[in-house]
């Protein structure tokens, strides 16, 4: 998105001018992007344009364009129009680029009608009971969109097992922090030498991994505590577990790091660094590749240092 567009869109969104931004969301083709072997889930609030200018250049496998948590409500019809607009303008991503909606009772389901002209790769539903409201989204979401499930309410765990109704539902997220609040039990429990928040980790695991759903573990809230989340995930890993949400880029680095594929990583670096160099010989040291994203120089280096 060009500097002139972000200049438009922080003056609308400044002047409080719904109007002017809806007219700017206009849908496009989107070419879906149908991975499922992501790692890292950075949540990104809709309403915050600075954030949503960075898309392509995170490190992030996954991008979750969040509506809900951590948007007020008078700033959430503006988060919906400006998470359209930035689905409109990124045509193909190798990032998977999710909305979280709110819950259906609370506008989920319109944000869902409206969302489906400009075709994120997947919708998440918060605080999802059981499988008749699977159906029910189902039924209204654009059948090319995945459909993802935060299981975070205690219906939802008690009706785990029946929840993956149709092959677009192929995505869960532990909610622990609502999960545990909805069951009563206290958020003290959550450590990782509880054996009840091991036993919730393990049952939610092998339960998704019997239905060829992929199992995202929980956001670890204190993300300056870089030590202990990288206890967890290492925790994690060992379990089976190949992907976490993330809240802050320096979870993201380290959850790429721990659940890397190695054999793809080098694969990636040398062809990474093949394009870079190519681009360098024609005076251009920043592009976007189609399959592997933004590459600049600070990427090529990375690439090389990988290699080395």
């Amino acid at each position: 998105m060009q500097i002139s567009d972000l200049q438009e869109l922080e003056s609308a969104y400044k002047n409080r001018d719904l109007k002017a931004l809806d007219a700017l969301a206009v849908p496009n083709f989107r070419e879906l992007n149908t991975k499922t072997d992501f790692s890292s889930v950075l949540m990104l609030s809709c309403n915050n344009i600075k954030h949503l200018s960075k898309i392509e250049s995170l490190e992030a496998d996954c991008v979750m364009l969040n509506l809900e948590d951590g948007v007020s409500a008078q700033d959430k019809p503006f988060a919906l129009v400006l998470c359209a607009i930035f689905l409109s303008k990124i045509k193909k991503s190798d990032k998977k680029l999710v909305v979280r909606v709110n819950a259906l009772d609370e506008g989920g389901y319109e944000e869902i009608t409206y969302l489906n002209q400009f075709m994120p790769d997947a919708i998440r539903v918060p605080k999802i009971k059981d499988a008749k409201e699977v159906k029910s989204v189902l039924d209204l979401l654009n059948e090319e969109i995945e459909l993802h499930l935060s299981i975070e309410t205690s219906e939802a765990w008690h009706n785990l097992a029946s929840l993956c109704i149709d092959k677009r539902v192929n995505t869960f997220y532990l909610g622990v922090l609502d999960l545990f609040a909805d069951m009563g039990l206290s958020q003290s429990l959550i450590n990782r030498d509880n054996p009840t928040m091991l036993y919730m980790l393990s049952h939610f695991l092998v339960t998704c991994k019997a239905m060829h759903v992929k199992p995202v573990s929980f956001v670890y809230q204190e993300f300056k505590n870089l030590d202990e989340f990288t206890a967890w995930i290492n925790l994690e890993k060992s379990m089976g577990y190949d992907a976490k949400g993330c809240i802050a880029p320096a979870q993201v680095t380290l959850v790429n790091k721990t659940f890397v594929n190695e054999e793809e990583l080098i694969k990636r670096a040398e062809i990474i660094v093949k394009l870079f160099e190519l681009h360098r010989d024609e005076g251009v040291t920043g592009f976007v590749d189609e399959e592997y994203g933004f590459i600049d120089e600070p990427i090529y280096k990375g690439a090389l240092s990988l290699l080395n």
